[in-house]
């Protein structure tokens, strides 16, 4: 009896540990379109199961936006999110955390509080993929802009201009301090993927 109570008691508490697991993660998702923000400039929480594809799914049913996966004999690829299909030189990307992860949108373990960012690129114009806009708030009302490459590696995004309010604001060795402003502060950047949002 004693041994039947203590294994009843261990399979609940191996299906107890598993349910955090089977409801998948809660990460931030956004989604950046050739010329706009399709979805998550602010970058929402989602609840997603754990791969940077699922988190794609997630941000589509919270946006109400088409994607498309085609399958191939390396995997899932994304080629089409919204209105744009991925051809020649151009595509759709992620990084989670900044860095493009070396597997595919499936493979990729996401953790609870990870940063999902699906992108459109134009390879061939600089090495690699565009580098992406990374917004910091800093003391005082200010902002600093990084330009993350593939890697993760952060660098100040020299050039960069804030866009708040319709201002375009330029910064000075990435830094500009937009003063009151109502909306949300953004970063762009010729040649780069537009940052996140911030109040």
């Amino acid at each position: 009896m004693l041994r039947l109570s203590l294994t009843l008691w261990a399979l609940v508490l191996v299906a107890l540990l598993a349910v955090p697991t089977a409801l998948g993660v809660r990460v931030h998702v956004r989604v950046e379109g050739k010329t706009t923000t399709i979805f998550g400039a602010s970058e929402p929480r989602l609840e997603s199961s754990t791969s940077a594809l699922d988190a794609l799914e997630a941000a589509s049913l919270a946006g109400e936006f088409y994607y498309h996966v085609q399958r191939a004999s390396f995997g899932a690829y994304v080629d089409q999110i919204g209105r744009f299909v991925a051809g020649g030189t151009n595509g759709w990307v992620f990084k989670v955390n900044g860095v493009s992860p070396p597997v595919g949108a499936e493979q990729v373990q996401l953790r609870e509080g990870d940063r999902v960012l699906w992108y459109w690129a134009q390879f061939g114009i600089v090495p690699g993929g565009p580098p992406t806009l990374l917004l910091q708030r800093q003391a005082k009302g200010c902002y600093r802009v990084l330009a993350q490459e593939d890697s993760g590696a952060r660098r100040p995004a020299t050039g960069a201009v804030l866009v708040v309010d319709g201002r375009r604001i330029r910064t000075k060795a990435a830094r500009a301090c937009p003063g009151a402003h109502r909306g949300l502060v953004r970063a762009q950047l010729a040649g780069a993927v537009r940052s996140n949002a911030l109040a």
